[in-house]
């Protein structure tokens, strides 16, 4: 889908309807945009407290401080690396 808007003179934009609704974007939620060369992609960005229990934790890990989390998979992916 290619739906065109214009930018205001004060550089903002109106998301079209169209791509609103395929992106389930409504009032109040925030978007990110990424730069691709010469390319914006907006992505509407998620809630990450609608992914709470999406993902299993063993129970032994469960607690661990994010930047022990952080630290082991740098390690164990920079040793898969070698």
């Amino acid at each position: 889908m290619e739906v065109a808007a214009r930018v205001s003179s004060k550089g903002q934009i109106t998301i079209p309807r169209a791509v609103r609704e395929a992106l389930g974007i409504e009032e109040g939620d925030e978007v990110l945009f990424r730069l691709e060369g010469q390319r914006a992609v907006m992505a509407r960005t998620p809630n990450f407290l609608e992914l709470a229990g999406s993902v299993d934790v063993p129970l032994e890990k469960r607690g661990t401080p994010w930047d022990q989390i952080l630290r082991e998979t740098r390690e164990a992916r920079a040793a898969a690396r070698r």
